[in-house]
């Protein structure tokens, strides 16, 4: 069923609006997409974030309710029943326009739903599927908007999504932490003598540091193997995107690193100005494009 232009610029503005708020990196990196993709990519994120909301937001008496709802309303974005609120009905154009299949989503609300109830992870392999589940299949999803004929390209696009995912626990360990999650690998933790009562108390001694050195590795591999799907993406705009999105995540593991892996007591982040550099450059050299 059609939905009113009026509707949809609304849904879509909505869109962009949350993207700039919640996801600095990935939008001022979107303002290199063309009109259509970018939006679309807005859709995309803001239900994401709506899922997380779902899961993280402390004042959801029924987080699992929260997600039993926000199926509910994509079952409904993939129909063909009318749609009248605006976010939901942009949400559902980009869906069907992009030719994006609805289990990637069933997918992600499942990651969602992992946090419901999973604290911790015993080993790397239990936590590499959290991080498809949460990330990895959005990058499938960003892959349909962007633009790629080439099914190699999938794997690359999960491998960056999973990276990305990974550099955002280790930025993250005391926000996880305070929510009473651990996502580092517990076998991992025990071999570098690591305790969940040194993390609770913040304590960045040797032992800490080379095991996050361990981490920060792990996860540069991560990107240095999704790069060669740079040059599987059909279009020259698509391919600056995820360069930049790549080349700027890469910065926040930089980052934890010159922060000598204190992550207990300032959340890492990186200016915009860096941010806007690495474009540049990225221009500059003419690497992928």
């Amino acid at each position: 069923m059609d939905v009113p232009a009026k509707v949809l610029k609304e849904g879509f503005q909505q869109a962009r609006r949350i993207t700039k708020k919640f996801a600095k990196t990935f939008y001022l990196a979107s303002l290199l997409l063309p009109a259509e993709k970018k939006y679309a990519s807005y859709a995309i994120y803001a239900l994401c974030r709506l899922s997380d909301e779902a899961v993280d937001n402390s004042s959801s008496a029924d987080p699992e309710g929260a997600l039993r709802k926000l199926s509910e309303k994509i079952a409904l974005a993939c129909g063909r029943e009318e749609i009248k609120d605006p976010l939901l009905a942009a949400f559902g154009c980009t869906v069907k326009a992009c030719g994006i299949p609805e289990d990637y989503f069933k997918i992600l609300l499942d990651g969602m739903r992992k946090d419901l109830s999973v604290k911790r992870y015993a080993d790397f392999p239990s936590l590499y599927a959290y991080c498809w589940q949460a990330a990895g299949v959005v990058g499938l999803m960003m892959l349909k908007i962007i633009g790629s004929r080439d099914k190699a390209a999938q794997a690359y696009a999960v491998k960056l999504g999973v990276a990305m995912q990974l550099t955002n626990i280790l930025r993250d360990i005391r926000e996880d932490l305070d929510r009473g999650r651990i996502y580092l690998p517990l076998d991992e933790m025990c071999s570098f003598g690591i305790s969940e009562s040194q993390l609770a108390n913040g304590i960045n001694d040797e032992k800490f540091k080379e095991f996050m050195r361990f981490q920060v590795r792990r996860a540069m591999k991560f990107y240095t193997e999704s790069l060669p799907g740079i040059r599987l993406i059909d279009n020259r705009r698509g391919r600056l995107l995820v360069l930049a999105m790549l080349e700027n995540y890469r910065l926040i593991l930089e980052a934890v690193r010159k922060n000598n892996y204190d992550v207990f007591n300032r959340r890492t982040q990186v200016c915009k100005w860096k941010k806007i550099a690495v474009i540049l450059k990225i221009l500059l050299r003419g690497e992928y494009l």
